[in-house]
């Protein structure tokens, strides 16, 4: 059965007078529940989890800060979210989700976060509406319970992952591949493992062919035995925050090639929904929608 982290916390209005479309934590699980891709049994509730799994990535020192919303004002503007008890909480949640799915991928081959991807929190600092990087902390948990060696983290939101590639850098069971926007934020990079940065306007054709050509050699090279999936649709064309230019049809392909090369290699991949900002809220849903669908289709 497929299992999907949801998060009813998102129907705080954090986002209130901001551009972060929370909507859609509320939205999705609707959608996919009304169509019938999803029932009610495919959802588990997340909680706050212990806090030591937050310090295998990050440095104790900035999280009690975040946690106690001690953060100096400088480092709280690049959250970029009026910091709260609430937010605070949210992000932690977000987290163990993360981790669960993680270990219901073990399970089922795959699982989901209806949120997640966290990418620009960094080991000390926060970032972009990111405090605690869920993907990282998740692949730390994996490995000290035994349940991965070699893990391989597929970046393929509009957005570098600059966050995972500092965590990383000096890690060698955690590869790191950002394929993103060459002009989008960050504007100063940080070094991932693998990094493929795409000129403005990037169409399906091109980028699926970059996409096709890579994975499967980079899987071969490095032999993961679990992959996390960081799936954002800022890469339409429609999206606001996004330069590159997407077809719906061609972020669903996106995704179907790399679930279909996860399944058919039989290595148990996670998935975190990542970025969609799109002014049109129905584009965004849909968008997200399709991974779900596919994850039905190829893997139950």
């Amino acid at each position: 059965m497929l299992k999907i982290a949801n998060h009813p916390i998102y129907r705080h209005e954090l986002a209130e007078g901001h551009r972060f479309p929370m909507e859609k934590y509320d939205l999705l699980p609707q959608q996919l529940i009304y169509e019938g891709t999803c029932a009610e049994e495919n959802f588990f509730e997340p909680k706050i989890p212990n806090y030591k799994h937050f310090f295998t990535v990050h440095d104790p020192e900035y999280f009690f800060d975040l946690l106690n919303i001690t953060l100096s004002q400088k480092a709280a503007r690049k959250i970029g979210f009026p910091l709260s008890e609430v937010l605070i909480e949210r992000e932690m949640i977000i987290a163990d989700g993360t981790m669960k799915a993680s270990e219901f991928a073990i399970e089922n081959g795959i699982a989901m976060n209806i949120a997640g991807g966290t990418h620009h929190a960094f080991s000390n600092r926060g970032e972009a509406f990111c405090m605690l990087n869920d993907q990282a902390i998740g692949a730390k948990y994996l490995q000290q319970k035994g349940l991965a060696k070699k893990i391989l983290i597929v970046d393929l939101d509009v957005h570098q992952g600059n966050g995972t590639a500092e965590i990383f850098r000096n890690d060698a069971s955690v590869f790191t591949f950002s394929m993103h926007g060459k002009s989008n934020y960050p504007f100063i990079k940080e070094k991932s493992d693998l990094d493929i940065a795409l000129k403005n306007a990037t169409k399906d054709a091109e980028y699926l062919a970059v996409l096709k050509e890579i994975l499967p050699k980079l899987i071969h090279q490095e032999k993961p035995d679990f992959i996390y999936y960081l799936c954002g649709v800022d890469v339409i064309e429609t999206d606001k925050l996004g330069k590159l230019g997407l077809t719906i049809d061609g972020c669903k392909e996106r995704d179907n090639f790399v679930l279909q090369t996860c399944f058919d290699l039989k290595i148990p991949v996670m998935c975190s929904m990542g970025g969609g900002y799109s002014l049109d809220i129905n584009i965004i849903v849909n968008a997200h929608a399709n991974t779900f669908r596919l994850a039905q289709e190829i893997y139950f």
